[in-house]
């Protein structure tokens, strides 16, 4: 019995450091799919979703979400850590002679894993002691890990958010493609969307390197509320279908290039998370819909190179993409952007919580009828 728990120890260690060493260090996506971390986020994120789903009030329900991306991170920490003790523990009890009991090895294990090294429990035999000098190695190892890696994953997150927010003020609070359309084509003109196009070609690229190397991120929720990286993404997607699809004035090319590598990361990120495609249901661009983005892009100068075809093109383009967004979105519980903007709603910049309760600060500093052009 003794040499089962010794055996099953050293495989669960062999498990832990692996999946510890994946997680962190290893940057490329893994295919595996049992996995110690993949099992850890598949099991917490759905009691966790489960759970928050029976909280009525959108913005309560929204900050419990925020809290599963850092307390799932510190959760798996501790659930490596806990692991590495128990199974170091299970080994010096079975390298010991000495009828030492497994409690008391799992205390000398804790205390040399995290360097503590009280000094009432001590190895007696030579592959208890060098056991216990592996163990000291690996706590301090895994200790310095975690430290540095715990920067690089927030470094990560405000380069994604840096987009997202810059964003708002092109494209409105939620993003809209049409609004978005319409404040360039009626401020800078539509040239200048390729510069920021671009930008967001890198930004996807960006987004997908970094959900590969750290998982954990694509369960951090951004800032405001109204406010998503799947949002932005799926916006920068519908903008770059407008301007495949045909307008006269901007030649596609920059545009195909952004949606290849936006399509391209919304597929594989839903490979990652196990998020099957799934039917884009509600539809997010019914008849009605699509006659009012006409007329919003017809009033902003925009006009169509080929009527006729645009529709048809544009549903093609959308089938490359929203049923892997639509899964995306139903398994992070995030909502998606419309293609029209919403009524009645101010940008985050132009808003505070200050502004709303004190009617003597000035709630912009423009007129409700000017937009920001930038």
């Amino acid at each position: 019995m003794k040499t089962i728990i010794g055996v099953f120890a050293l495989v669960l260690l062999a498990i832990i450091l692996w999946d510890a060493f994946e997680v962190i260090i290893l940057p490329r996506r893994l295919t595996r799919r049992v996995r110690l971390s993949r099992v850890f986020y598949r099991s917490s994120w759905f009691v966790w979703s489960r759970v928050v789903r029976l909280v009525r009030a959108s913005k309560r329900r929204e900050r419990y979400l925020s809290f599963y991306g850092p307390l799932s991170l510190v959760f798996l920490i501790v659930v490596w850590a806990v692991g590495l003790i128990v199974a170091f523990g299970a080994v010096l009890w079975w390298a010991s002679p000495l009828p030492t009991s497994f409690r008391q090895s799992v205390y000398m294990s804790g205390t040399t894993f995290i360097t503590l090294g009280l000094g009432d429990v001590f190895p007696h035999t030579r592959a208890a002691r060098f056991v216990t000098v592996v163990e000291a190695g690996t706590g301090f190892g895994f200790l310095a890990l975690v430290i540095s890696y715990l920067p690089v994953l927030y470094q990560s997150f405000a380069r994604r958010e840096s987009n997202i927010s810059l964003l708002d003020a092109r494209a409105g609070s939620p993003p809209a493609a049409s609004e978005l359309l319409r404040r360039y084509a009626t401020g800078h003109g539509l040239a200048d969307l390729d510069p920021l196009l671009r930008e967001w070609e890198i930004w996807s690229a960006g987004l997908l390197e970094s959900y590969i190397s750290y998982p954990p991120l694509a369960y951090f929720r951004s800032q405001h509320d109204n406010q998503s990286w799947l949002a932005a993404l799926t916006t920068i997607m519908d903008v770059c279908a407008v301007l495949i699809a045909g307008i006269d004035g901007l030649p596609p090319w920059q545009a195909r290039l952004t949606f290849a590598m936006s399509r391209h990361t919304v597929v594989d990120l839903a490979q990652i998370m196990n998020a099957a495609p799934r039917a884009p249901v509600p539809d997010r661009l019914p008849l009605e819909s699509r006659e009012r983005l006409k007329e919003v892009l017809a009033g902003a100068g925009i006009v169509l190179r080929d009527p006729p075809a645009f529709d048809e093109k544009l549903a093609q383009l959308r089938r490359m993409y929203e049923p892997y967004v639509f899964a995306l979105s139903g398994h992070l519980l995030v909502s998606l952007s419309g293609w029209l903007r919403v009524s009645n709603t101010a940008d985050n910049w132009r808003t505070s919580a200050w502004e709303r309760s004190s009617a003597s600060l000035p709630r912009s500093l423009f007129d409700d009828g000017d937009d920001v052009h930038t």
